[in-house]
């Protein structure tokens, strides 16, 4: 039978070995088993002794007899697994693998207890000998043997950029603009906001830029700690920090700021906070906020609190929050009264 061409290449922990099978008849018509193997030379691959076992009758599965099965063996005896990753492949006369009978195992791990892996179901006996690839009562098999190595763990800390620009935004350091903001002056870097939001680029650097000489920008309809947040935001990405009694109010405005100034994210981690706030004093503010400034997942929040609160009484609702959402958004005011009608 078995191995009278042999060779072994190794590539880093790559290797491959090549068994040709000759007299391919006489090993499937033995009467020695009903599922006989026979077992190729060792060979070396990732510092480690291997065998081939060839199986013209398949294993020892019962729906595997039809198939030829090869398996890797590892001989010798170790005291840590070996991660391998196998690949068998049939090669044509040109000595090249037939992809529809290549086959890639999944990682296993081979010990002193668990020696051998393979593919039971190789490929046919029928096909192959109705195939070009035996030829003379031989075919060939190469088997491409990966040793998966271990590096040593190296711990990588998260980033810490955000410590950096936040650290740039308190110093200060190297700032080219200045807005006033409700009386208040903030000191900001043009390349940092235009980067972070498209309507600053818009307003420092595109056609909305006011002035090429003009370094102070005046910022209406918000207040200063607002804006303050906003900027934290956007030199960290993080939620600025607050007292908890604040922080409803304060996402509501944030809200709107992210809102004009195109900061999906921190727009989310509002709507976010938003709905842990979700009272029966909040809800219409929270829902009319929600409907003007497009939080879909917001509003839908508000209405299952509408829905489900046993707590929730008409005269919460027809509040002068309602009366307020009557005048400044009528489609919310709509969808409420509809609600006030089932609960009559």
């Amino acid at each position: 039978m078995a191995s009278n061409t042999s060779a072994s290449t190794i590539v880093a922990a790559r290797s491959y070995h090549e068994l040709k099978i000759q007299g391919y008849s006489k090993t499937f018509n033995t009467n020695s088993s009903d599922h006989p193997s026979f077992k190729s030379h060792p060979f070396r691959a990732g510092g480690r002794t291997w065998q081939i076992s060839y199986l013209p009758k398949g294993s020892l599965s019962s729906d595997t007899t039809d198939y030829i099965s090869f398996l890797l063996i590892l001989v010798d005896i170790v005291d840590e697994d070996v991660m391998v990753q196998t690949t068998f492949s049939l090669l044509d006369q040109g000595h090249k693998p037939v992809d529809d009978y290549t086959w890639t195992t999944k990682i296993h791990n081979f010990s002193s207890t668990n020696r051998c892996n393979g593919h039971e179901r190789f490929i046919k006996r029928e096909d192959l000998e109705k195939s070009s690839y035996l030829k003379d009562d031989c075919f060939t098999v190469r088997v491409n043997v990966h040793i998966v190595k271990q590096g040593t763990s190296i711990v990588v800390p998260p980033s810490d950029m955000h410590q950096h620009f936040g650290d740039l935004l308190l110093s200060k350091v190297g700032t080219d603009v200045e807005f006033q903001v409700n009386g208040e002056i903030f000191a900001a870097h043009r390349l940092v906001l235009g980067a972070r939001s498209s309507v600053f680029k818009a307003e420092l650097y595109g056609p909305m830029k006011e002035g090429t000489t003009k370094n102070i920008v005046q910022v209406d309809d918000m207040e200063a700690q607002v804006f303050s947040a906003l900027l934290t935001f956007i030199y960290t990405g993080a939620w600025p920090e607050m007292e908890q009694q604040d922080e409803s109010a304060m996402a509501q405005h944030l809200l709107v700021a992210a809102d004009r100034y195109n900061l999906q994210k921190l727009k989310l981690m509002c709507e976010d906070k938003l709905q842990n706030h979700i009272r029966a004093s909040s809800v219409v503010t929270i829902l009319v906020l929600a409907e003007k400034h497009g939080c879909l997942s917001l509003k839908r929040a508000c209405f299952e609190f509408f829905s489900s609160s046993t707590d929730l009484s008409l005269a919460d609702i027809e509040t002068g929050d309602f009366e307020y959402s009557a005048v400044t958004c009528p489609t919310v005011t709509s969808e409420l009264n509809s609600i006030i009608s089932k609960r009559k």
